[in-house]
């Protein structure tokens, strides 16, 4: 059991900040989402200690944290928001115009992304913050690869009409 717990924790300490994140992303409230993050990994353990083989441990742990997402909105009937605060996509030390001007792009971006439809949030989210590749976001949403570039697609063509809405 020892050796169990060792085993977990690795996986634990390695997709902790990546599960948060996304979590975060979806319920825009620290509390909430350190409660699913938590709920993600107890689920977790549970099927790691009964000895549930795992092809890709990465994605079983997104599917919970998408699927503890959804039970959350539609238990407490609540409008899904995207926020941003623990997402950086710059270099941490520009100067004051520069990180002004990157400040007001990102709104800007964060604005769009909360007004496009949610699965397509949901794939710019898994591939631009999260960084993870096709075929890991294809067993995440548990569709096809070749789905999961047509989705990627489709979302970065409606961000970008968003993104022209609001710069015209």
């Amino acid at each position: 059991m020892a050796n169990l717990r060792k085993q977990y924790s690795k996986i634990y300490d390695q997709y902790i900040n990546k599960i948060y994140r996304f979590v975060f992303l979806k319920v825009s409230s620290k509390e909430v989402a350190e409660d699913l993050t938590t709920e993600v990994f107890v689920r977790g353990w549970d099927k790691y200690r009964a000895g549930e083989e795992f092809e890709n441990i990465q994605a079983f742990l997104y599917q919970v944290a998408r699927n503890l997402v959804i039970d959350h909105y539609r238990v407490k009937g609540r409008d899904r928001t995207i926020s941003t605060e623990y997402t950086v996509l710059t270099d941490p030390r520009p100067g004051i115009e520069e990180k002004a001007i990157i400040d007001s792009d990102f709104d800007q971006v964060r604005v769009a992304l909360a007004n496009i439809n949610e699965d397509y949030q949901e794939v710019v989210v898994l591939r631009y913050l999260d960084e993870l590749s096709v075929p890991e976001i294809s067993k995440i949403l548990n569709k096809s690869e070749g789905t999961t570039r047509v989705m990627i697609h489709r979302a970065m063509e409606s961000l970008r009409k968003e993104m022209d809405i609001r710069l015209a």
